[in-house]
C-alpha cells in the first residue's frame, strides 16, 4: 500500500504522562515507515510530557511533528487546530490512552479506500461502547495479548462495512472531504469536550456520508470511566446540547443496540481467537469469552 494514502495520525495530548508513554510506545512498535504523526500538545502542565514528545520524535522511523499550544484550548479546539495543521490529508484521531496494534493503520486505510462516501471509521476495541469486544457496550479490561487480538480481528470478514450511528472518538478516522464539506468540531457548543464527535457524525450523515466500522482492525483503549452509549458525561450539559440539536439521537443509538448488527462479527472474533489458540498456547485472554 502506498504511504501517500495513509491518514495523518493526530494524537491530542494533555498531561496523562503514563498513558501517553504507553500509547507512543505502541506507535513506535507498530507504525510503518510511511506513517505521519502530529502530536498536538494542548499546553500540558506536566513538564515530563514535552520531553517525552521530543524523545518520541527522535526515535520514530516515520514522520513526526509536534504542535504545542500557547494556552489550553480544550479538546475540540485543539483537534480543530490540528485539522488545520495537516493540510489536505485524511486524519486518524487517536486518543493518548490507546494502544495501537500491528497492521491497524493499513486496514483502516483499506477500509477508507473501499467507499468514497465513508466519512468516519472506528475499529474494534475493548473499551469502545458499541464497538466493544468481547462484551457489547461495556468497558472490557485491556487484553493481555494484543497481538492475538489484532490477528483475530484481521481474519474477520463482512459483506459490507457496518453502519454506525456515530464514530467512537478514541480512534476515529476522518475523511478530509467530509470535514471540508461539513465543518470542524463545534468547539463553541461543546466547549472542553464530550459530544463533539457525535455531533460531527450526525452532521456528516445528514449530508449523505457514512459512519462505519472497520471490522478487521483493533485498537486497545485504557480509557477512564465509561460515559455510556452516547459517549458523553452522564447528565452533562453537552448531552443536552447534543440532544437539542439532534432530538432523535437517543433513538438512533438505542435502535442500533437493540438490533446489535455486530453480534455475528463478535462471534467471528471469538471463533478466530479460539482457532489461533488451538495452534499454540496463548494464555488466558479475558477468561471465558462471552458475548
Amino acid at each position: 500500500m502506498s504511504s501517500s494514502l495513509f491518514p495523518v495520525i493526530v494524537v491530542p495530548v494533555f498531561n496523562a504522562f503514563e498513558a501517553l508513554d504507553i500509547c507512543l510506545g505502541s506507535l513506535l512498535k507498530t507504525l510503518p515507515s510511511g506513517a505521519r504523526v502530529l502530536l498536538a500538545d494542548d499546553a500540558s502542565t506536566d513538564p515530563r510530557v514535552a520531553d517525552l514528545l521530543v524523545q518520541f520524535k527522535s526515535r520514530a522511523k516515520f514522520h513526526v511533528e509536534i504542535a504545542r499550544r500557547d494556552e489550553n484550548l480544550g479538546f475540540p479546539a485543539n483537534c480543530n487546530a490540528a485539522f488545520r495543521e495537516t493540510g489536505d490529508s485524511d486524519l486518524l484521531l487517536l486518543n493518548s490512552d490507546t494502544i495501537f496494534t500491528s497492521g491497524c493503520l493499513e486496514k483502516i486505510t483499506q477500509c477508507a479506500a473501499s467507499d468514497a462516501s465513508i466519512a468516519t471509521i472506528t475499529p474494534w476495541s475493548n473499551n469502545a461502547e458499541i464497538c466493544s469486544y468481547p462484551k457489547f457496550c461495556e468497558n472490557n479490561p485491556l487484553p493481555e495479548n494484543l497481538d492475538l487480538m489484532a490477528e483475530a480481528a484481521a481474519l474477520i470478514t463482512a459483506a459490507d462495512l457496518p453502519e454506525l450511528p456515530t464514530a467512537m472518538g478514541f480512534c476515529m478516522w476522518i475523511r478530509r472531504a467530509a470535514l471540508r464539506q461539513c465543518g470542524n468540531f463545534d468547539a463553541d457548543t461543546f466547549g472542553r469536550g464530550y459530544g463533539e464527535e457525535n455531533d460531527f457524525c450526525r452532521r456528516v450523515a445528514a449530508m449523505g456520508w457514512r459512519n462505519v466500522m472497520c471490522v478487521n482492525a483493533y485498537v486497545a483503549h485504557a480509557g477512564s470511566a465509561s460515559f455510556g452509549p452516547l459517549g458523553l458525561g452522564p447528565g452533562g450539559d453537552n448531552l443536552q446540547r447534543l440532544l437539542a440539536r439532534w432530538p432523535d439521537y437517543h433513538e438512533q443509538v438505542a435502535r442500533f443496540i437493540l438490533q446489535d448488527p455486530l453480534r455475528e462479527l463478535r462471534e467471528q472474533f471469538s471463533a478466530n481467537i479460539l482457532g489461533i489458540q488451538d495452534k499454540g498456547p496463548q494464555g488466558d485472554l479475558f477468561g471465558a469469552i462471552s458475548l
